[in-house]
């Protein structure tokens, strides 16, 4: 039986002009510095590929329990992304949390 997961999502836009090569960096940076938090589960970056939604990217990643989703969002690796990354380059974003029914 599987059991419930729960699922963070964040999709995002970078400020309009933003240059590719950055944008490229930022997720790659993103992707080493974020996977590392302990108790994430398949960190996945993400590129939006329907017309009906106008956040080109998104992070998903997956947690087994709600504490370890805290922690995640406490871990000196997060709150350093954002301050130092998230807040200069984003220009928008939306949060998604998610509970996947087992």
């Amino acid at each position: 039986m599987r059991k419930n997961i729960y699922r963070h999502m964040v999709i995002f836009d970078f400020h309009p002009g933003t240059d590719p090569d950055k944008i490229s960096l930022f997720l790659s940076d993103a992707e080493r510095i974020l996977s590392d938090i302990p108790g994430i589960n398949d960190f996945q970056v993400c590129q939006q590929v329907s017309p009906k939604n106008d956040f080109p990217y998104c992070f998903l990643m997956d947690f087994d329990t709600m504490e370890i989703f805290k922690a995640y969002e406490q871990h000196p690796n997060h709150s350093g992304f954002v301050n130092d990354r998230w807040i200069p380059e984003v220009s928008r974003f939306m949060e998604i949390d998610l509970l996947v029914l087992a």
